[in-house]
């Protein structure tokens, strides 16, 4: 990636990119958690499995030696069976330490990120064979925190190991010449001292490449201000696709409301701004039903259909701003609006009666 790639790559991640990552195999992963567990594994066995492993080993090795007799090496049978004898109480010592370390490193791994299946990480790709590549990632930021963690365990260790472990070379000296019981104690208590310093240093660096690499992780997803909008039209829709099918759909529903004009009783209108079209049917409805409505152009349009078709046309600007506010089209006008409408209505009525009277 360019300087200029990583300079444009201003803005944080969003979900939908961390999951693609996700799915791709890209995932946060500590290197140095694994091993923390291992060590930790091995500090356990240590501790609570080993005393009582190599005293069981060591009772069938004395069995062996001081009893010869039980064991005749006369044919094959017998030395399958000296084998399998001998085999049991090494398993027995092993395998407690075979179970620590799969638990442990399935455990580091599992606290970290939960596994998934991604072929695409096994898939075989020529570009991981180049030489380049390879270089750049040694010579990468990635690749020089991995030898400043490498310098840690070697130095930093060490030294810790000296100062703790200093005042036992006298001590591990004098414990040569005594019983071998005593050397034995000593050694355990060396090398318990010795896993405690690394077990610490190697918790230290796994909490520190924790951060390191979710930190690191973060970085590489973070997106360019274009890519971001990319990813919401995506998401989304287009804003202009969006703009334009919100418009088809006014101008549809506009026409149909139009087209209901010439089916209402009445139209209440502010004289140039507003109209209200009202079909009351008593068969239909118990109450009127705005069948249209529309402000200045619309407005006129209404009042020209209505006229064109013999519908009678009241200017009264409060109720016509009121009921243009308050009732939505294909709606029942609220209580509210009862009395004064009414009287519009019975003037309709009226006025048909009279027509009919006429003729």
């Amino acid at each position: 990636m360019s300087d200029e790639d990583k300079d444009s790559k201003t803005e944080n991640p969003t979900a939908k990119r961390m999951t693609e990552a996700a799915e791709k195999g890209n995932i946060p992963f500590s290197r140095e958690v694994p091993l923390f567990a291992s060590i930790l594994a091995f500090y356990v066995f240590l501790v609570f499995f080993l005393p009582s492993g190599i005293m069981r080993v060591g009772e069938t090795l004395k069995d062996l030696f001081e009893q010869p007799d039980q064991w005749r090496l006369e044919n094959t049978p017998d030395v399958v069976s000296l084998g399998v004898h001998l085999a049991w109480a090494i398993a027995a010592l092993l395998v407690p330490a075979m179970l620590l370390f799969i638990v442990f490193g399935l455990a580091s791994s599992f606290a970290q990120n939960m596994p998934s299946l991604v072929l695409e990480r096994v898939r075989p790709q020529i570009s991981r064979l180049s030489p380049m590549k390879g270089f750049s990632r040694i010579y990468s930021i990635p690749g020089l925190v991995e030898f400043g963690k490498s310098l840690f365990k070697i130095l930093i260790v060490s030294i810790i190991m000296y100062f703790a472990l200093r005042g036992e070379f006298f001590a591990s000296l004098d414990a040569m010449f005594s019983d071998p019981q005593v050397i034995l104690v000593k050694l355990d208590t060396i090398i318990r001292k010795m896993v405690i310093v690394v077990i610490l240093s190697a918790g230290f660096l796994a909490v520190v490449d924790v951060l390191w690499t979710r930190h690191h992780w973060y970085n590489q997803l973070k997106m360019t201000k274009q890519e971001v909008k990319d990813e919401y039209k995506q998401a989304q829709g287009d804003p202009i696709v969006k703009s334009r099918q919100k418009s088809v759909a006014r101008d549809r529903a506009r026409r149909r409301m139009i087209n209901n004009v010439p089916r209402a009783t009445l139209v209440i209108a502010n004289p140039t701004h507003y109209a209200v079209a009202l079909r009351y049917v008593r068969e239909e409805n118990d109450a009127p039903v705005v069948v249209a409505k529309g402000q200045d152009l619309i407005a006129l349009k209404i009042r020209e259909i209505a006229e064109a078709n013999g519908i009678p046309v009241f200017e009264d600007p409060p109720l016509a701003r009121s009921m243009f506010a308050q009732v939505s089209v294909d709606s029942v006008i609220p209580p509210a609006f009862y009395k004064a409408v009414a009287e519009l209505v019975h003037r309709v009525y009226a006025s048909r009666s009279l027509k009919k009277r006429a003729r």
